[in-house]
């Protein structure tokens, strides 16, 4: 079953639409889902804007189908990156970056400090994928992310989608491929296993096109803890104290005085 999808959404002040392509979600049996933040900085070092609080969007979320946990929701940001200097860092839970460029796509492969890199699905990809930046970026656990929302809005836009998921597919052999929605709205969202079949029109395999909605997709949230906590080098958790241990920590005049009690 897969583990997540993104959901592309320009404008989350629409939290109408936003709740009810996360109740679909969760009926279509994902558990995490990512709200999707899309920036086109037009200055260098533009501040980026916080993610707004997943609790303060949804009091309630939805139980995921045949589980009894409700759907994790994610907050994800997206750089529309047409100059090096676009990129900083933030905080959210996960980061991609869209390059328009054949340089920015080089090191967003092999120097940015992101978990997905995203290739164009409404026009047509302006340069060729080249195989030491690809296989760099797969070295490094970064993904790469075609949508298939698009396809599904215009004619058009389906030819894009599938030449250019066909162009890095004949690259990067399958390898750190997810599929994700793209979806603004609910009609635009299909289930983990026509997603499945629709990567096969991708040139993936079988088994590939399925990890692109399962377990890629599980690494990516991976990448993004990792990311967030020094590369997994540095990540603490407070252990709670068992009662047995607590009253063997307790002063003594503290245990004499319960035992008169």
């Amino acid at each position: 079953t897969p583990l997540r999808s993104e959901i592309y959404f320009l404008y989350i002040s629409q939290v109408k639409h936003l709740d009810g392509i996360i109740v679909l979600f969760a009926l279509f049996g994902y558990s995490t889902v990512a709200i999707n933040y899309v920036v086109e900085p037009q200055q260098k070092k533009q501040e980026i804007p916080k993610p707004q609080n997943v609790s303060d969007i949804f009091d309630k979320f939805p139980v995921v189908q045949g589980k009894s946990s409700p759907v994790k929701v994610l907050n994800r940001l997206t750089i529309i990156a047409s100059d090096a200097s676009h990129f900083v860092s933030c905080n959210f839970d996960l980061v991609a970056v869209y390059p328009k460029t054949e340089k920015l796509f080089h090191a967003a492969c092999m120097t940015f400090d992101v978990d997905i890199i995203c290739i164009a699905v409404a026009e047509k990809q302006p340069f060729h994928f080249k195989r030491a930046p690809v296989n760099g970026a797969i070295d490094r656990g970064v993904f790469f992310e075609t949508c298939y929302a698009a396809a599904i809005r215009d004619t058009t836009m389906r030819r894009y989608t599938i030449a250019n998921a066909i162009s890095l597919m004949e690259v990067c052999k399958g390898k750190n491929i997810i599929v994700s929605s793209g979806a603004e709205r609910p009609l635009e969202l299909r289930g983990p296993y026509d997603i499945a079949n629709l990567g096969l029109l991708f040139s993936l395999s079988e088994g590939d096109a399925k990890a692109a909605v399962s377990t890629n997709c599980r690494s990516v949230l991976l990448h993004g803890e990792t990311r967030a906590t020094a590369s997994g080098v540095v990540y603490t958790m407070k252990k709670p104290k068992t009662p047995q241990k607590q009253e063997e920590e307790s002063p003594i005049s503290k245990k004499a005085k319960t035992e008169l009690a």
